[in-house]
């Protein structure tokens, strides 16, 4: 569903993101069809992590958020400031219409995009992104299967839940999508944590599943550091 600038995550809400971000830059627990797992802990024996190049999300941070997590050696991050993005886009020559589109594709199901951290400097083709939500009663799973429900073509989606190495209790999932334009499927991943602040969660596609599966060892280094900030 979403893509950030120079790299489309798949399909046309992805390639829609891409432009609202490429203009704002120029301008200045299962669903139908899933599964239920048991819980996971965070540090697990067959799980590969990434050396750590840094710390998202504290204050002073490239993106300031509830959360934060170790950040993959050479990989870039950057804020998103979604409802700055939407105003410049209802600047620009399409007005309110582009800024609505703006909105809706800054937004998946409960969660708006606050930050995007780019593999391209390590060597890969895809971005851990994170979103953030307001707070309030609903739990990390159903927030979860809400980012999933909101996304386009998907399949095979397997949940379960899991505890980062500090104790945070989170749910996560592994899914497929598909583009029926380019009649490809990739593996996708996502996981969920509740903070006093809202709901965090943290995407990781990639161009298609061999790219995916090369940036996991970031993902899995950001889900073993994740803590509430």
């Amino acid at each position: 569903m979403r893509a950030g600038v120079g790299i489309v995550r798949g399909g046309a809400r992805g390639a829609a993101l891409g432009t609202v971000l490429l203009a704002a830059a120029l301008s200045g627990c299962a669903t139908p069809g899933g599964t239920e797992g048991t819980a996971r802990p965070s540090a697990s024996a067959t799980a590969r992590t990434a050396a750590s190049g840094g710390t998202v999300g504290t204050a002073g941070s490239a993106c300031e958020l509830p959360v934060s997590f170790a950040v993959a050696k050479h990989w870039k991050a950057k804020g998103i400031d979604a409802p700055a993005a939407a105003a410049k886009a209802s600047s620009g020559p399409d007005g309110d219409l582009a800024g609505a589109l703006a909105d809706a594709f800054l937004r998946q199901g409960p969660v708006t995009a606050a930050c995007e951290i780019d593999a391209k400097p390590a060597g890969h083709i895809g971005f851990l992104r994170v979103w953030t939500g307001k707070p309030g009663d609903a739990d990390a799973r159903a927030v979860l299967r809400a980012f999933v429900a909101a996304e386009d073509d998907v399949s095979g989606e397997k949940y379960h839940a899991f505890t980062t190495a500090v104790g945070l209790p989170g749910a996560e999932v592994e899914y497929v999508t598909t583009s029926k334009l380019l009649e490809e499927s990739k593996k996708e991943r996502a996981l969920a944590v509740s903070t006093p602040d809202g709901p965090v969660v943290l995407h990781l596609g990639g161009m298609d599943t061999d790219e995916h599966e090369a940036m996991l060892p970031a993902y899995e280094l950001a889900k073993q550091t994740l803590r509430v900030a």
